[in-house]
């Protein structure tokens, strides 16, 4: 006959404080935490929250409506609806706040564009431009969120040519840049908007290149190894999911890079960031994958794999610098 354990003070500790000892480690959960680590993973993570809830706000307060015309609620307002309406409205500013770094990951890219640049003149092209409406974009929007906040005054003081002569006392500028808080966001986004075309445009010759090496591959005597196949299978998946992202991102960007919009619904709105974001997850998940285990090596290492040299050559130019650091503009306020 079996007898159990005498209930100890250790063993009670045990069965309570370590209750997670019964709990296996989960790989799920190991890749989920590194990455929301990123900035990309959570401001991803928070996109996805946010529209979502902008979705769900109207459904609400329509269902609280009917609720209300057909005698089933006092008032014809939704309790929750306003506390989903909120918790929206502080995930947009805190991932706009966020972003007030921007800047300089993107002076570090355009200064490692130039020493190792893209396999063709034009992608290099396309993401010098790129760089560049960034550095237009990011400004703007910062002044942006600053005057939001009445941080800033709606209008700057040029400094007189006094203050740049020293031992000699400062008079006061007469001059002001006016700050228009609209002007602000809709030039900001516009900036945005080129960033946009031109990625849709960077996609298009990374695929002509993804393409080229399909092409390098099938004619070799041996063909395409199943490696291979694979890659070229998971990088044209990522293109197409990238193309999704910016096909769902270029109305969003028409629309507040203008005074009025041009999408009369808000629930369209709301509908595109959330497609936009989803696939984002869904390429910053795979990119934050652990890869798995290397094969064997060859029997003979002075020999390369078939098609390394090809692979070395022809590799097409998939990497988008900027995945991690653009996001949508919120303009809440416009």
């Amino acid at each position: 006959m079996a007898h159990s354990k005498p209930l100890t003070l250790a063993r009670l500790e045990d069965l309570t404080l370590g209750a997670f000892a019964s709990v296996a480690p989960s790989q799920t959960l190991d890749h989920l935490v590194r990455f929301l680590s990123t900035w990309s993973g959570s401001d991803k993570f928070f996109m996805i929250i946010q529209y979502t809830v902008n979705l769900v706000v109207p459904f609400l307060q329509w269902r609280a409506r009917l609720q209300h015309g057909a005698g089933l609620r006092k008032a014809p307002s939704s309790s929750a609806a306003d506390s989903l309406a909120k918790l929206g409205s502080l995930i947009s500013d805190a991932r706009m706040f966020f972003r007030i770094w921007g800047l300089l990951p993107i002076f570090q890219w355009m200064i490692a564009l130039e020493r190792s640049p893209p396999p063709t003149r034009r992608l290099r092209t396309i993401e010098r431009l790129q760089g560049w409406s960034m550095l237009g974009y990011y400004p703007l929007e910062h002044l942006y969120y600053l005057l939001s906040h009445s941080v800033i005054p709606d209008k700057l003081p040029l400094p007189s040519l006094t203050a740049f002569i020293p031992f000699v006392r400062t008079k006061p500028g007469t001059k002001h840049i006016p700050l228009d808080l609209g002007t602000l966001g809709v030039w900001s986004t516009r900036f945005w908007a080129a960033y946009v075309v031109l990625q849709i445009a960077h996609l298009r010759e990374d695929s002509k290149l993804l393409a080229v090496r399909e092409r390098t591959l099938s004619k070799s005597k041996t063909g395409a190894t199943p490696a291979e196949k694979d890659d070229i299978r998971s990088r044209r998946g990522a293109l197409w999911n990238e193309f999704i992202v910016n096909l769902a991102y270029l109305p969003l960007t028409v629309h507040w890079s203008t005074e009025k919009g041009i999408i009369s619904n808000d629930v369209w709105v709301n509908l595109l960031g959330l497609i936009a974001g989803v696939a984002s997850w869904k390429s910053g998940w795979q990119a934050t994958a652990l890869l798995p285990p290397a094969a064997p090596a060859a029997a003979d290492p002075g020999v390369l794999p078939a098609g390394e040299l090809a692979e070395k050559k022809l590799a097409p130019y998939l990497d988008d610098p900027l995945k991690d650091v653009i996001t949508e503009p919120t303009l809440d306020e416009m």
